[in-house]
């Protein structure tokens, strides 16, 4: 008998392996390694925001300004980069403004006891402006670092390869799973999201753990700039532009519960792959407009709420029984 909690992961697991085997299927050279790295290489920004954002979103909140972070990162990495900034100063300043920046919101959330959905919001607004501040144009990235950076590529068995950006995509994965699962921030994040009054009474750090988790999630939305400027070489406040809610459709796609206590970074990464898998199935077949990948992602988004709906509901009347 499968556990409620992990339903939603395998349904997710599930439906990635669904969509694959169509895919291969229907399109010729569709079934092959490559293309599971392409998904990688073309999504391993996204991948980096949306671990960041589980954690947040198992912790009971959201954070809407992962997206413009990333955008204001590219900004940063850039115009410094052109004033002659070496990459090794620029890459660590930048992670620690994302940090900072999530350290000053989860500070608000937690001490003034305002919703996240506001604050960040507020987060938002915030750092898009700072990127027009900077430079209302793109800003092109000519550095011999960040264009070997970009270019390298990593060659797997079979003759397909990776990309850099996956590499630390990946690390990021493991941390972050060995942090959710195998250290007292994973537990008391848990806790925090499962009910943050009980979290109080039983003596955990809630305001620690709180303001971690966003200090965390803006690590990781730098972290994420930093490799979407791998990808693009170049900064631009339109950058990222709705990366927010891709990275909140990938985690909840995921198994990841809205009303927190309950997530997988697991299941995330399947959650990006399958954005990523709908994509690619739209490029293959060469007729359908790209929006196809928004009304798909909203489809799925429906049945996902809804499937969360009825887990919880059963779990309710499973107690009262």
């Amino acid at each position: 008998m499968v556990k409620k909690q992990f339903l939603p992961i395998l349904v997710t697991i599930g439906l990635f392996l669904i969509v694959f085997m169509a895919g291969a299927f229907r399109y010729t050279g569709f079934f092959s390694l490559q293309v599971i790295t392409n998904l990688l290489i073309d999504n391993a920004f996204l991948l980096i925001v949306a671990v960041g954002m589980t954690f947040v979103i198992v912790s009971g909140g959201i954070d809407l300004s992962v997206g413009s972070m990333v955008a204001l990162t590219t900004m940063l990495s850039a115009t410094l980069i052109e004033q002659g900034w070496p990459p090794l100063v620029v890459i660590p300043l930048v992670l620690a403004i994302g940090s900072l920046f999530g350290w000053a919101m989860g500070a608000i959330i937690h001490y003034f006891d305002i919703q996240p959905f506001i604050v960040t919001l507020a987060g938002m607004f915030l750092a898009r402006g700072l990127c027009y501040v900077i430079s209302i144009n793109t800003i092109t990235i000519d550095n011999p670092f960040y264009r070997e950076m970009a270019q390298t590529k990593i060659q797997l068995p079979g003759g397909s390869f990776i990309s850099i950006s996956v590499l630390i995509a990946l690390a990021v994965v493991a941390v972050a799973i060995y942090l959710a699962h195998y250290t007292r921030f994973g537990r008391n994040t848990y806790a925090l999201g499962g009910s943050e009054q009980s979290a109080m009474l039983m003596g955990l750090p809630v305001a620690r753990t709180k303001i971690l988790v966003y200090v965390f999630s803006g690590f990781c939305s730098a972290l994420g700039g930093v490799v979407f400027t791998f990808y693009m070489l170049s900064g631009y406040g339109l950058h990222a532009v709705g990366l927010e809610l891709d990275a909140i459709a990938a985690v909840v796609i995921g198994g990841t519960l809205l009303t927190g206590g309950v997530g997988y970074v697991l299941g995330t990464v399947f959650g990006v792959l399958i954005l990523g898998l709908i994509q690619t199935i739209i490029n293959f077949e060469g007729t359908l407009s790209s929006w196809w990948t928004k009304i798909v992602i909203g489809v799925l988004l429906f049945l996902f709420i809804i499937l969360q709906r009825v887990i919880n509901v059963r779990a309710s009347k499973a107690k009262a029984v």
